[in-house]
């Protein structure tokens, strides 16, 4: 909850805009991004982290040997990719000529055979049991002979355009498993996405995190927010971008440099935190300023006083 006090008409301070508010600091809520069981906590509330600090881990013991199992996928993949490719092996085509030449030669032979016993048949010189067999040793060379160069041919072709296009869709199917598992390992390691405060932390060691839970809540301290109201005559000389100096009772000598960062666009009636009646019945306009705290003197809750340039 803000404390506001309208303090000042525009004429202090050498005719700069004169307001109060309170001080806050930009908080970040941390979440997993996955789901897993909390097995280091490695700050508490009130711990001053870096962003890229690793916060938190999460168990992650399933997704490794998910891994192993997807890279296993991904070797499988390209190895059958690479076949395809690569094509028959050279000893495997010299087999495939050889059975193609055996195979033409008991053809031929059989083929011969077959010739001899047709003519002695159509002279009743040998029986129809001779004659049958002859034909039948025929038959089965030339469906020997044809299966061998059928064989020959797909060794030589080995895979068409389509079945290559395949096997390189299932390689990068495979390793696009890999990479997301990865990541969840990578997502496993909860990091500090800004330096700051640890303000909240609502999970201990040991609990099941689930993907979206709060790990903790991270206060950034190197600028802070201030939201001050002006009047609507002062409103004018009000730009977006302006320059504002920031004091605070703690160190009033000294003064932060402020930037106007939003600008209402509507009237309304001044907070009922505000001291007075009959400021509280006045319409303004919300500023919201974002104040430099190199050196973080600035706390989040301190009173604070911004003179507009």
């Amino acid at each position: 909850m803000l404390t506001i006090a309208l303090t000042g008409c525009g004429n202090n301070h050498d005719g700069a805009i004169e307001a109060s508010g309170t001080l806050e600091a930009v908080e970040v809520n941390v979440s997993s991004k996955v789901s897993g069981q909390l097995l280091h906590l490695n700050v508490a509330e009130g711990t001053t982290v870096q962003a890229g600090d690793t916060i938190a881990i999460l168990d992650h013991d399933m997704l490794a040997l998910q891994l192993q199992q997807a890279e296993a996928g991904v070797d499988a993949a390209k190895a059958q990719y690479d076949l395809l490719k690569n094509g028959a092996r050279e000893e495997d085509l010299k087999l495939a000529n050889e059975a193609v030449v055996q195979a033409e030669a008991t053809y031929a032979s059989a083929e011969a055979d077959y010739k001899r016993i047709k003519e002695l048949y159509a002279e009743h010189s040998v029986s129809q049991k001779q004659y049958e067999d002859a034909e039948s040793r025929y038959t089965i060379a030339k469906a020997q002979r044809n299966s061998a160069k059928q064989n020959l041919q797909k060794l030589q072709r080995f895979a068409r355009p389509e079945d290559l296009n395949a096997a390189k869709a299932r390689v990068e199917q495979a390793r696009a498993q890999a990479n997301i598992i990865r990541k969840q390992i990578r997502d496993s390691y909860i990091i500090a996405p800004a330096s700051g405060i640890v303000t909240h932390k609502p999970v201990e060691v040991g609990e099941l995190v689930n993907a979206g839970s709060v790990v903790v809540k991270i206060a950034r301290l190197e600028k802070m927010e201030l939201r001050i109201y002006v009047s609507e005559t002062e409103l004018g000389k009000v730009k977006l971008g302006g320059d504002a100096d920031v004091v605070i009772d703690t160190y009033p000598e000294k003064s932060y440099p402020g930037k106007i960062v939003y600008v209402s666009p509507t009237a309304e009636f001044t907070p009922r935190n505000v001291q007075t009646k009959d400021e509280r019945t006045k319409l303004v306009f919300g500023i919201k300023l974002e104040v430099e705290n190199a050196n973080g003197e600035l706390k989040s809750g301190m009173p604070a006083d911004a003179y507009l340039k």
